[in-house]
């Protein structure tokens, strides 16, 4: 009996230790060294919004505050926010739009439909957007 009670004390202080670990950025260190080589010109941000609005809009919506969801997939985040559970740089977004969200790939990439200019283009829409 006493050592059933004295691992579940030990089993309670190891949890207890755990929570005072912070918790590790999700980004992407690598990425977030990456720099936006397209300057966010009006001509940049239209065709940004062009993009978004033909690959994005269908599931973080046309204002880009967040989309519902279904039973498949979970709702797609608000990019208005502050909040970017992938990483808050234009390298870390750039990322994300490219390459998908593994391994669930709810954020599927889009490297194959769009050129790295035109992903660019989109990043600086999204930053546009911050409230």
């Amino acid at each position: 009996m006493r050592a059933i009670l004295a691992g579940m004390l030990l089993v309670v202080l190891y949890v207890a230790w755990l929570s005072t670990i912070p918790t590790i950025a999700q980004g992407n260190p690598e990425a977030a060294r990456m720099k936006n080589p397209v300057t966010a010109t009006p001509e940049s941000l239209a065709e940004g919004k062009r993009l978004y609005l033909r690959h994005c809009a269908s599931c973080h919506g046309a204002n880009a505050a967040g989309g519902s969801g279904n039973d498949l997939i979970p709702a797609a985040p608000d990019l208005t926010d502050k909040e970017w559970k992938h990483g808050s740089t234009d390298g870390e977004i750039f990322s994300v739009i490219k390459n998908g969200v593994p391994p669930e790939l709810n954020m599927v990439p889009f490297g194959d439909q769009l050129k790295d200019p035109d992903v660019w283009n989109v990043v600086n829409y999204i930053r546009s957007l911050a409230k």
